[in-house]
């Protein structure tokens, strides 16, 4: 092979889901997200059984050289997630979000600590009882890349779950933001495991503080002035190159001044995508700036599913870390109802979100390329090895298992609670 370019790696990540978003749409007709994932898994899966069957093959270690060229964490995280944020908050209804406020603010915080709490001391006690030990401070690592519902894989879900829209914007609102939290969380907690600081409460509140909170303010910064500028004209080609500066701009900004990027698209794509499309833009331009964003949406989603998908070569696939990654679904899922079934309880008499609530954040609680890119991220050790593997487990199983059955599931309790549609 030649020497792998950026336009290389993006060609060829653009033909393969196109072909393969071609073939399931002509076979298996699933949702994208879902089919895209299974046929990337698929075809790893059988350039690894091709090597083996043949001993002088080396397809699988060539593509793997190439899933390393790209760096699969580099690209989502500095590139792709800027994109993907802002996109998806465009399309969260403000109005809809203020009403579940409290339970979005509760679950984005609260839930994410006690989700990395619980994770990590179910993962440790399972490491232990299955003879494969993993130091508690690597456990909460695992907790904390692991417990942030992925937005991306979320929304792609809500666009197809009939939910009732406060509950919806809920949960899309939930993981816009958990997601920059649990990776500030992670920052800290890597930081520890790694030796590279001292716990001490001042250095963990203050790192939480200046990126989440300074990821908001730039947020708002940087989304208040591309709603300026946007109102005091009237020309879409324009319009639409300013909603692309407010991105590429904005997240560069975010990660020179070392605050949270996903935080700061989350909320310029709220201001954008609410005070924007209705105050700043004439009708021509609302229709080309909302289809330009639901296409840069459209493309890199199956472009990251695909991914998801093909990073099962990178893994160790050991059995040993297969059935702790099995394991390891039920530990998440049990943490997720803790994390969400707790607030839900103690929230009630402010806010009763009604009986889909809890099915839905629990099932509907996602995990996706953000946990894979994180745990691509960590040291190289023997560690990383199980940790990337078991996270792998748990993120197939959340896009492919519970994202094909959610809507199902929210049809199956509307059918038997009828009032539940007009919840919320």
């Amino acid at each position: 092979m030649h020497e792998l370019s950026p336009f290389d790696a993006a060609a060829f990540l653009i033909v393969m889901a196109a072909a393969l978003g071609y073939l399931n749409y002509r076979t298996l007709r699933l949702p994208s997200t879902v089919g895209l994932t299974i046929m990337g898994t698929l075809a790893s899966l059988l350039l690894v059984a091709y090597d083996h069957l043949v001993p002088t093959s080396t397809l699988s270690a060539t593509f793997g050289r190439f899933l390393a060229d790209l760096d699969f964490s580099k690209t989502l995280m500095d590139g792709m997630l800027s994109f993907l944020l802002f996109a998806g908050a465009m399309h969260v209804s403000w109005a809809h979000m203020r009403k579940g406020a409290l339970p979005i603010l509760v679950f984005s915080t609260v839930g994410v600590l006690l989700s990395t709490g619980l994770v990590g001391a179910g993962f440790y006690a399972l490491s232990l009882a299955v003879g494969i030990p993993v130091p508690l401070t690597w456990c909460l690592v695992f907790g904390a890349l692991i417990s942030p519902t992925d937005p991306v894989s979320v929304m792609a879900v809500m666009k197809r779950a009939a939910m009732p829209e406060t509950l919806q914007a809920t949960v899309a609102g939930e993981s816009l933001f958990n997601d920059g939290i649990g990776v500030v969380v992670f920052t800290i907690l890597i930081a520890l495991a790694t030796g590279t600081e001292e716990f001490t409460w001042s250095f963990a509140l203050g790192h939480f503080a200046r990126e989440a909170l300074g990821g908001a303010v730039l947020g708002l910064a940087v989304g208040g002035i591309g709603f300026a500028a946007m109102k005091s004209i009237d020309e879409y080609n324009i319009e639409v190159m300013i909603s692309l500066a407010v991105v590429m701009g904005g997240y560069s900004l975010a990660m020179a001044t070392h605050v949270s990027g996903p935080v700061a698209m989350a909320i310029a794509g709220l201001i954008i995508g609410n005070a924007g499309i209705a105050h700043a833009m004439s009708d021509t331009t609302r229709d080309h700036v909302i289809k330009f964003w639901a296409l840069i949406d459209e493309i890199l989603n199956a472009v990251l599913f695909l991914l998801i998908g093909l990073e099962v070569i990178a893994l160790d696939l050991e059995p040993g870390y297969m059935l702790v990654g099995l394991a390891t679904v039920g530990i998440v899922l049990a943490s997720r109802a803790l994390a969400v079934g707790a607030p839900l309880l103690a929230m009630k008499r402010a806010i009763d979100m009604g009986p889909l609530a809890f099915p839905t954040l629990v099932w509907g609680g996602l995990r996706g390329g953000i946990s894979i890119a994180l745990a691509l991220s960590l040291p190289l050790a023997d560690i990383r090895s199980e940790l990337l593997a078991v996270t792998y487990i748990v993120v197939v199983f959340a896009v492919v298992i519970q994202g094909g059955t959610i809507a199902r599931l929210i049809s199956a309790i509307q059918s038997r609670e009828p009032r539940a549609a007009q919840a919320g």
